[in-house]
């Protein structure tokens, strides 16, 4: 029975491929026809706006990319620098990232560097460590490739190769961005502000003006690919080869992003929420939402193995949701019809997804042997009030800026560059529609297989119930945690961009409102181009002169004290020492010396927390021999004590790590 309705649901499928195929040019030929206009002009026409369209998109992107590639140079007089004060301008995490990309190209062979990362004893001492499974170097590993492949060693220098390609995919991202703008409200106007939007914020967009090597800096531009592809696979009478291709391009960028990051799983799974509950109330074709349902499973599946059969994945919410989504439907496609237990599903539908989801993933965590990201959980419980904890590494990770609720700053930083008014009106106007059809749905109406602009029913289109759904939910973790404006943030440029550019936005307002004065149509159509044309003059008039002075001033990075030091660890310290100090420091030295460290700047693995807290004694109330025997516990043969850390004064009272220390060893 089943083989038989899925076999019903592929030829439906084809059916509705081959018709929508056939409709279109004939719907197109009749409107071409009232209007007095041949199907060549309509081509030729079509084709201008296409080319010109992928013409700005593709210009915003390499512009976005020269534009980071001249502030970085001015920031850090970077072609002026030797390769010592270069590597120092990488900070935390960034350095140990940068130095195993060095690493790769020293090696003899690609093979042998790959061995080497993944049996790496030289960098943390008493600990081997799969370098490449642990800190997810996917990125550096195509980089050092693309590099040799290219035959760029007598071109470029491989620090400037890899930022290259790091500031080119940057560019990715903001086209990516544009296109999604450009499918959601047909006008690629919406894409140019929502370019604009993106580098005027850019302090709350990105974080890759002071953390180019970052994991998210690799993976989000193949996010936004995938969304771009995912909202034109949504949209209602797609052909058949534009919805091919958009499947594919889903796929392969939902891989990629997984393989980029080791949190894209999470982000992944706040996606799959969105399309569940646009699925839950019928807002879009089940079989599309089923398929990419497919591509998460098939994506977790390739992840699994090529990150040597990584536990966080098979542990991860996001199988569960799909694993439970696809058991749920299974159960109402083998119910009949109009019984009383499948009117009741239908009704429990959410509920029934999410208890088995909670119950797989609880279920999973006991049998699969994995260590995901436990200290994540704990964070998580402290950070909501659910516990107490005077655990440093806990404390610690509560303090930094990033996972502290977003500040005032950051709200009036948005509605200066008009960004956040616009936001929440296009989001009102959407969110209120969508409401209207769920009710119409629940009444038993059907929703319309074309949506005319006349209709006003901007919340019967599922690309936009979609993304509204998703920058709710990223929006609610954004306000719980600063660090997440990066992914949020995005995507208010976007919909902010397309709700003024789109005369189906206003034309639902002006049903609301029931104009009569003037004719709704021609209004909504007049406000679509003017608006974005004002909004876009008082961007350039105000934050234009200030990107050019950005542009234009020569900023300076030295830091003589950490310059010295390096110097003199490659002079004076033995080969085989070991260094210890904070996990910051310690990723710079690792990168910029090669020495052995005793600790690194790495969150995700808690022996490597536990080595933190107690190489951080060093700045507690403890004895003097405690701390001997911590560090020679490590085989440490040298210790670097910070001004900056013994003499710091923290922005939030109780912070400071010489008070956290305190408080857990019980001294305070």
């Amino acid at each position: 029975k089943m083989s038989s309705e899925a076999a019903d649901l592929r030829q439906r499928k084809k059916q509705n491929c081959t018709e929508s195929d056939k409709m279109a040019p004939e719907e197109r030929n009749k409107e071409n026809s009232k209007l007095g206009r041949s199907p060549k002009y309509m081509l030729i026409q079509r084709f201008a706006k296409l080319f010109f369209g992928c013409l700005a998109a593709v210009t915003s992107g390499m512009m976005y990319a020269v534009y980071l590639s001249t502030y970085h140079e001015r920031k850090f007089w970077f072609s002026s620098r030797q390769e010592l004060e270069r590597e120092i301008t990488f900070q935390g995490d960034s350095a140990i990232y940068y130095s195993f990309y060095k690493e790769l190209l020293k090696a003899p062979s690609f093979e042998r560097g790959v061995y080497e990362l993944t049996h790496n004893n030289k960098t943390i001492s008493l600990k081997t460590i799969n370098a490449v499974q642990q800190m997810t170097l996917y990125p550096e590993l195509i980089a050092s490739v693309l590099y040799q492949a290219s035959g760029s060693e007598e071109v470029i220098e491989p620090v400037y190769f890899y930022i290259g390609i790091v500031f080119g995919l940057q560019g990715i991202y903001v086209t990516a961005l544009f296109v999604t703008s450009w499918v959601m409200s047909g006008t690629w106007l919406a894409g140019m502000l929502t370019v604009a939007w993106f580098i005027i914020n850019r302090t709350d967009t990105t974080r890759i003006d002071y953390s180019i090597p970052s994991r998210e800096n690799w993976a989000l531009p193949y996010f936004a690919c995938q969304v771009a592809a995912l909202t034109a696979y949504l949209k209602k009478n797609l052909n058949c080869s534009a919805e091919k291709f958009c499947y594919l391009l889903v796929n392969a960028s939902t891989y990629t992003f997984m393989m980029m990051w080791e949190y894209s799983h999470y982000l992944l799974f706040v996606q799959a929420v969105s399309l569940f509950l646009l699925d839950s109330f019928a807002l879009a074709q089940t079989e599309k939402v089923h398929e990419v349902y497919k591509i998460y499973l098939f994506s977790l599946f390739l992840g699994y193995l090529s990150q040597f059969e990584n536990s966080a994945l098979l542990v991860s919410p996001l199988l569960s949701l799909v694993a439970a989504f696809m058991l749920s439907k299974c159960l109402q496609m083998n119910m009949k019809k109009g019984t009383f237990m499948s009117r009741l599903l239908k009704i429990m539908y959410i509920y029934l997804v999410l208890t088995i989801t909670v119950t797989l993933n609880f279920l999973l965590k006991m049998f699969v042997p994995h260590k995901e990201n436990e200290h994540l959980l704990k964070f998580i419980e402290v950070k909501l009030g659910l516990n107490t904890t005077k655990n440093f590494t806990m404390n610690w990770l509560l303090c930094q800026e990033s996972l502290q609720a977003p500040s005032q700053d950051f709200f009036l930083r948005l509605t200066q560059s008009s960004l956040l008014p616009f936001y929440i009106l296009v989001l009102i106007i959407c969110l209120f529609s969508v409401t209207q059809v769920v009710f119409r749905r629940i009444c038993g109406e059907p929703l319309k297989e074309t949506v005319k602009l006349e209709d006003g029913r901007i919340g019967e289109r599922p690309e936009i119930v979609y993304h509204v759904i998703h920058t709710i939910l990223l929006g609610c973790l954004a306000m719980c945690l600063e660090g997440m404006k990066y992914l949020w943030t995005p995507y208010v440029c976007m919909l902010a961009a397309f709700g003024v550019c789109s005369p189906e936005l206003w034309m639902t307002l002006f049903k609301w409102l029931r104009l009569k004065a003037v004719h709704p149509i021609l209004l909504a159509l007049i406000l679509s181009m003017a608006v974005p044309t004002i909004i876009g003059f008082s961007l350039w008039k105000e934050f234009f002169p200030r990107i050019m002075t950005e542009l234009s001033e020569l900023q300076e990075f030295y830091d003589p004290d950490t310059v010295e030091l390096m110097t003199w660890i490659k002079r004076q310290a033995p080969v085989a020492a070991v260094f210890a100090g904070s996990p910051q420091l310690m990723g710079v030295i690792k990168l910029c010396t090669g020495w052995m460290v005793s600790s690194l700047p790495l969150y995700n693995d808690d022996d490597l927390l536990k080595r933190n807290e107690n190489i951080y004694q060093i700045y507690s109330k403890r004895s003097a021999e405690d701390i001997y025997k911590i560090l020679t516990s490590y085989k440490a043969n040298f210790l670097v004590i910070e001004d900056s850390i013994c003499n710091e004064v923290g922005p939030v009272r109780g912070c400071r790590v010489k008070d956290l220390l305190d408080i857990a060893n019980g001294h305070v």
